[in-house]
Parts: C-alpha cells; structure tokens; sequence
C-alpha cells in the first residue's frame, strides 16, 4: 500500500458514492506503518495523520536510537511523519505525549461490528491452485510460499517443514514495519546532510564573494600606488625637461644677442672700408679694429656638453617588478599542497608502522 496515502481522516467523497463504502472506509482506517487496522490507541500526530500508538514509538525509537536508552527521561526527540514527511517534535513523553484520536478508534469498533455482523463472502480467501477447494491456510518454510494443509498431507510440500499461517504472517509483517522505521529514519538521517550540504554551498557562495571583494579592493589599492607612482615619475621628467629647455633658451638668448652685435660690427667695418679719405680712416680704424678683436675674444659663451639632450637618467627598468606582479598568486593553495604532502607522508609512516607491528 502506498505510504504516501493521504491522512485517515481525509475522506474522500467517493466513499459515499460507492456502491460499496465499508470497503473503503476500511481503506481509510489503514495504519501506514504496520498496514493493518489502526490498534487502538490511535495517536494524532500534528499534521493531523493518524498512527498506532505502537507504530508510533517504532519509528520514534527508530529514529532516535539513543532515547530508550538514556534511563531517566529528561528530553525528547523527532521524527517525521510517514504520510506528509511533515517533522513532528516530541517532549520528554515520547509518543505517550501525543494526543488520542477518540473519533477514529469510536470508528473502527463500529467497523468491527458492523464486519462482524456481515456475513463472509466467499472465495474472498485466497483458494490453493492445486486443491481447488483448500483454502491457503499454511506457510511452506522450506520453500517460503503460503499453501494448503493438502499440499503438505499428500501433495508438493510433505517433506518440507511449515508453520501456522498466522504466525509467518505477523512475523513478516512485524519485520516490513521495522524495515519501514528503518527507512524512514534513513530518510531522515539523507534529510539531514542533504540540509547540511546546502547550508554548506551557501556558506561556500558567501566566502567566495567575500574574498573576491578583497582581492578587488587589493588590486585596486595596488593600483592607485602605481597611479601615485607614475604621476610622481612624470613630474620629476616635467621638471627636467623645464630644466634643460630654460638653460637652452637663456644660451640661444645669449647667442642671438653676440651675433646681433657682430651684424652691427660687421656693417661698420664695412662702412669704414668705403671711406676714401687716409687721415679720416686712420682715425676710426685703429679703435674699430681694437673693438672687433675684444668682440671676437668675448664671444666664446657656454656650450652644451654631448648628450645634454639625452633623457635617460629618467628611464626604468620594471621587468622584476612585472615578474613579481605575474608571480601573484594564493598562499592557500600553497598551504594545502604543504598540508596533503605531511598527509601522505603520515600515512606512509602510519602504513610502515602497521607493517612492522604486524605478526610474523
């Protein structure tokens, strides 16, 4: 039967509209942990599905393997009902703390009654393939199929070894039911990782955005000293090239200065050359000769040294530097090849040990 059957207590409207409802009013009134008729008590659990009391206890047991154990009681547990999955929470009672559902054990003693009063329909028990008229009342052991008291008189099972049907019955049902706790509180415990594994991922997405805002801030911070840097660097070239092209621009003033002069002695000296008269150029060229000698001996001004233009000494090499930079990388990865080498390497010792201290 499907344990996914919604709760008791939710009747359908087809129960009044079949021909038949006592059928499936009994439906309604499965346990859907023993799969048998709810035992009384019945129990209620919060989500409104209905279980024996003692089916109850099973699966809280199951799923709570160190409660019945702890002596004095002094907490409760949890587990999950077999119906909805919804998680029921227990104190420090256990299942006896779970409310009674009256209704539904009121109800199943008026079924009892009432099927008790109907008469039995035959061939509803299942009948024996082999002797038509013997109803399947054993159980073969040997060869573990139900059968009929014929079957193990004269036919295929008189050398095996049988039990009492009802016995066979209760035993497997009683170990489904332990099979079904079992499940249901492995069910619990792949609930519980499954939650863990989750709470991990996102905890997981949350450092992973944590460190990438770090390492963007970092970054950031790293390149705003370079930016620092490189505006320090260009102002210093600024300052050099101003330095050089002021002493250049005063040298050309000065030079320009000495061959305006020169232009001026030159013309002069050209004009004196046309004078015809021998004592009127003899009184003007002694002196304007004197003046072209003192010009020509004051025009040796400053000259640039070879190079003066280079701007080398302003050049830098970043080739270590861009090495370092490129050789950026995790320490955690370093730190966890570290960690899984000393792993290995006390394994091996631990496996060298064991081999050691093992009998000859």
């Amino acid at each position: 039967m499907d344990l996914t059957r919604r709760g008791t207590m939710d009747y359908e409207p087809s129960i009044i509209r079949d021909s038949n409802p006592m059928e499936n009013l009994e439906k309604q009134l499965i346990c859907p942990i023993c799969l048998e008729m709810f035992t009384k008590p019945v129990v209620i659990l919060p989500c409104q599905h209905n279980l024996c009391r003692k089916c109850a206890s099973d699966i809280f047991q199951a799923a709570n393997p160190y409660w019945q154990n702890r002596g004095t009681v002094i907490s409760g547990g949890r587990f999950r009902c077999p119906s909805c999955r919804h998680e029921v929470i227990l104190d420090r009672h256990g299942v006896y703390g779970l409310q009674r559902n009256l209704l539904v054990e009121n109800i199943i003693d008026i079924y009892k009654q009432e099927y008790s009063s109907r008469p039995l329909k035959k061939g509803k028990h299942p009948m024996c393939k082999e002797h038509e008229d013997e109803k399947i009342n054993i159980y073969c052991l040997t060869c573990e199929v139900p059968t009929c008291s014929m079957c193990k008189v004269f036919g295929a099972h008189k050398d095996c070894e049988v039990a009492p049907l009802q016995s066979v019955f209760q035993g497997q049902k009683t170990e489904l039911s332990n099979c079904i706790s079992m499940l249901v509180a492995g069910n619990d415990r792949v609930q519980t990782i499954i939650n863990q594994l989750e709470e991990s991922c996102r905890a997981t997405e949350e450092n992973s955005q944590r460190v990438q805002q770090e390492l963007c801030e970092k970054f950031d911070a790293l390149a705003a000293v370079l930016e620092e840097k490189k505006n320090e660097l260009l102002q210093r070239i600024t300052g050099g090239l101003e330095h050089k092209t002021s002493f250049l621009q005063a040298l050309v003033q000065k030079y320009k200065e000495q061959l305006e002069n020169s232009t001026k002695l030159v013309e002069t000296a050209f004009q004196s050359m046309e004078e015809t008269g021998g004592a009127t150029f003899l009184m003007n060229a002694k002196k304007l000769i004197k003046t072209i000698v003192e010009a020509s001996k004051g025009g040796l001004l400053e000259k640039i040294e070879e190079g003066f233009e280079n701007m080398d000494s302003f050049s830098l090499d970043l080739e270590s530097i861009m090495e370092t930079v490129r050789a950026i990388d995790f320490e955690a990865e370093e730190e966890e090849e570290e960690l899984n080498e000393e792993g290995e390497e006390s394994e091996e010792e631990l496996s060298q040990e064991q081999t050691v201290d093992a009998p000859q």
